[in-house]
């Protein structure tokens, strides 16, 4: 669960059975859309993976639903259920990786609540990292293919 303040019209729209149309771009697009965009246009690979706990809850039900969005954008997203991921050493915290020389790791508070990021570079954690991140992204199962 994220308590990110941005999300909570959007999620509580979709708890009530009010969703986006994905026809409708103009609608649900947004800055992060649009940066994602310009930058696959640009040529930059852009990919996330989602480990999940199954039965998923309901917030991760609500992610997947708007994932669409993520994929209109340029984006490829994978789903790992944990299950899956026992043997794996995975990444303490949500984390962008950029070009594999930069991480910017996303704290969130108990709650779910986003605290803040904090950005590192040293060339052994990026390259920890990096591993992991391609451990799971192989083993992951595309948007497409995940069922929640």
């Amino acid at each position: 669960m994220y308590g990110v303040a941005e999300e909570d019209e959007d999620f509580a729209a979709w708890q009530a059975g009010n969703g986006y149309v994905l026809d409708d771009r103009p609608a649900w697009w947004n800055s992060f859309h649009g940066t994602v965009s310009d930058a696959v246009g640009r040529g930059v690979v852009v990919r996330r993976a989602r480990i999940v706990s199954e039965p998923v809850t309901e917030y991760i039900r609500y992610e997947h639903w708007c994932t669409p969005q993520n994929l209109a954008a340029g984006e490829d997203v994978r789903w790992l259920p944990r299950r899956l991921a026992s043997d794996l050493l995975i990444p303490g915290n949500d984390l962008w990786i950029f070009d594999n020389r930069l991480i910017r790791f996303s704290l969130f508070a108990g709650n779910g609540r986003f605290v803040e990021d904090v950005m590192e570079d040293a060339p052994d954690v990026v390259k920890r990292h990096v591993e992991a991140f391609e451990s799971v992204w192989e083993r992951a199962v595309p948007h497409a293919d995940f069922e929640v």
